[in-house]
Parts: C-alpha cells; sequence; structure tokens
C-alpha cells in the first residue's frame, strides 16, 4: 500500500507504507521546524512554546505552517476525525481557529508586535470534509496605530470557497504582552531579536501601510470592538 502525501507535504515527505512516526502529525507535518519553503516564524525560538494552532511542539494542535502569498501568508491543511463534528465534517470552530492564525501570525510578521483578537466576523459557504484538502489564505486590509483590520479565506483544492473571515486586531508591543504571558528575561529577549529579524525579512511590496501600535501603558486601556460573530 502506498501512502498519499496530506496537503503541505511534498511526494517526499512520505515513504511507500510509512506510518506517522511520534511527535506532531495532526495536520499530516513531520515533527521539528519548519521545511525550507515555510516561513520559520518568531515563536520557533521558544523551544517548548505550544500554540494550538501554529506549535510543531504540540500533538494535539493542528501545527500549522505558512508560506508568503503576494502581500499576505498562506497555509494548506487536512484535518482528521478527532477534528469531527457531524459524521465526515470538520468542526467550523476550527475553521475560525485556522483564520486567526494565519491573520494574526502575519501581523506578527508585518509588525513586530504582539496582536490580540479584538473582533472576528465568519461566513461559512461550504461544510469542510473530514480528510480534505484545503487552502488558507489572508491579508491586511488596513491599519493603524490602534487597530489593524485583515481579512482570510478558506478554499477547497479546486478553488471553491468555503469560509470567509474579517477580523481587527490590537497590537502591542512584546514587553506590554509579556507581561500576560509566562516568559522569562532571556525568552523575550530571544523573541525580540526573532520579532525583529521577521519583519526585516517578510516581503511587503504593495502591502497596505499598517503602522504598528506604540508601547501602550496596558492592553486593556483601549476601546475593542464587538466579539466574535458567526454568520
Amino acid at each position: 500500500m502506498t501512502s498519499t502525501p496530506l496537503a503541505g507535504q511534498r511526494p517526499g515527505d512520505v515513504a511507500p507504507g510509512a506510518r506517522p512516526g511520534p511527535g506532531p502529525t495532526a495536520n499530516g507535518h513531520p515533527p521539528g521546524p519548519a521545511a525550507a519553503d515555510h516561513i520559520g516564524l518568531p515563536w520557533y525560538v521558544l523551544e517548548d512554546y505550544r500554540c494550538f494552532g501554529c506549535s510543531p511542539h504540540n500533538p494535539h494542535g493542528i501545527q500549522l505552517r505558512f508560506t508568503h502569498h503576494g502581500d499576505g501568508l498562506r497555509t494548506v491543511f487536512r484535518l482528521g476525525r478527532a477534528h469531527e463534528s457531524y459524521p465526515g465534517v470538520v468542526h467550523g470552530g476550527l475553521l475560525g481557529v485556522i483564520a486567526d492564525e494565519i491573520m494574526g501570525n502575519l501581523i506578527v510578521l508585518r509588525t513586530g508586535q504582539i496582536p490580540f483578537t479584538t473582533g472576528m466576523r465568519l461566513r461559512y459557504v461550504l461544510p469542510v470534509t473530514v480528510g480534505g484538502g484545503y487552502e488558507c489564505t489572508a491579508r491586511v486590509r488596513d491599519g493603524g496605530a490602534q487597530l489593524i483590520h485583515t481579512e482570510s479565506e478558506i478554499r477547497e483544492e479546486n478553488g471553491a470557497v468555503v469560509a470567509t473571515a474579517t477580523a481587527s486586531y490590537r497590537t502591542v508591543s512584546l514587553d506590554a504582552a509579556s507581561d500576560r504571558m509566562e516568559l522569562d528575561a532571556a525568552q523575550v529577549d530571544r523573541l525580540r531579536r526573532a520579532l525583529s529579524a521577521a519583519t526585516t525579512t517578510a516581503p511587503t511590496t504593495g502591502a497596505p501601510t499598517v503602522v504598528a501600535a506604540k508601547a501602550p501603558a496596558a492592553i486593556t486601556d483601549r476601546p475593542e470592538e464587538s466579539h466574535v460573530r458567526v454568520d
């Protein structure tokens, strides 16, 4: 029997008859850092970060990986029975996770700031099937010192749109955000250098101008938009 690579893998990533080894495999990716054609996220400098959406260290997560896509980002994914709602249908809430992950990481790579989601609107168009191959793309719509607005869409491999999302994010400095995170001084320093390097190398040609927020006195000092809305 021959194994078929999941979305996001190259044929050489899966040997004929191979079984998944230990480590993160929920989205069909081998364990370890991103492959050469995927973006090395700043978070990778944290040896044991466990983000449900993008960490390769979380065996229960979906281990999304991203590539540059014009002025935005792209990820491909294929979800299994562990992510099921109705029989054969992926739980719709996970589409919100995927859209939030790609839009949030896009802001990280463009601004070097830490984004906090203040509002999201998600529209479901078609069911996402267990085992099906899909792609999600995201771009920045506009932004200023207070809020950055983004949009995302999820498509089947044949191009049909299955969901769309728009969101707004409050960006804060790493120093302000680290007060809400469990990071020691050495980890904060490594992450600061990684954020700076990521914004230096990210493509920005033709991208909407984004003005990163100055370090606020507190994350909750500014008004927020409405909570998540689902059509």
